[in-house]
């Protein structure tokens, strides 16, 4: 249910960012330290939160119809 998912998210996300503080050490990005900062303002949050859903978005669609048409012409 929807626990379960929420939980796996979690979980995938402390796994990420223990490795991109595992990537990041000596190199001067502090990427991994930004992603934990709250942001000031949250419409400026908000709006890149929906530029990246669009994206990736755009992505997954594009790929599903690659994947169909692929399909399609190995019948």
């Amino acid at each position: 249910g929807s626990k379960f998912v929420h939980m796996v998210y979690c979980f995938a996300r402390y796994v990420m960012m223990n490795d991109m503080k595992k990537l990041s050490v000596g190199t001067g990005i502090p990427f991994a330290e930004a992603v934990m900062w709250r942001p000031e303002d949250m419409y400026m949050a908000e709006a890149r939160h929906r530029v990246a859903y669009n994206k990736l978005l755009q992505v997954l669609q594009r790929e599903d119809f690659l994947v169909q048409e692929y399909k399609k012409k190995a019948q």
